[in-house]
């Protein structure tokens, strides 16, 4: 599925091609919630790094978050002017980008279930809005993206 995507005042619009479009895993770990976060939480979804495309790039900044005196090697994009958060990169796995679904213009399908993760570092002020299919996880679960929406029999 194509995913379309753009900051707030427009100075940056992307898009790129996701096998995994379902909007799922909901991260509620400190640097998601602070560097993007609405609702106590991001949503990450993951696409093919080799299909990004970017317009106005140079209108990107990127932070390397900090966590135990170590900086991540996962760059996470934002617009320099409205400070959208906007996709992260890892290099530790070059074949994915991972768009925040808060910044995706397209129409995205509505999981049947989500995960919500990372609950062991959520602000206590966050209650979180679970359904009777949803997991938690105080951390990242076993199960890949792939592997989610291949269980869910959602895979393109």
């Amino acid at each position: 599925m194509l995913l379309k995507g753009s900051c707030h005042c427009g100075s940056v619009k992307f898009q790129a091609e996701s096998h995994y479009p379902y909007p799922f895993n909901l991260c509620y770990c400190s640097i998601c919630r602070k560097t993007a976060g609405g609702g106590g939480f991001a949503i990450n979804i993951s696409a093919d790094a080799s299909t990004l495309k970017i317009e106005g790039k140079e209108n990107t900044g990127c932070y390397h978050a900090v966590t135990n005196g170590q900086e991540s090697p996962g760059e996470r994009n934002f617009c320099k002017h409205c400070a959208s958060a906007l996709w992260v990169y890892d290099p530790r796995w070059p074949e994915f980008v991972y768009l925040f679904a808060s910044a995706i213009d397209s129409e995205l399908p509505v999981p049947p279930e989500r995960s919500h993760i990372m609950l062991g570092s959520k602000a206590n002020w966050v209650e979180v809005e679970s359904k009777p299919n949803d997991k938690c996880f105080s951390e990242y679960p076993q199960e890949s993206i792939a592997q989610w929406h291949e269980r869910l029999k959602l895979s393109k």
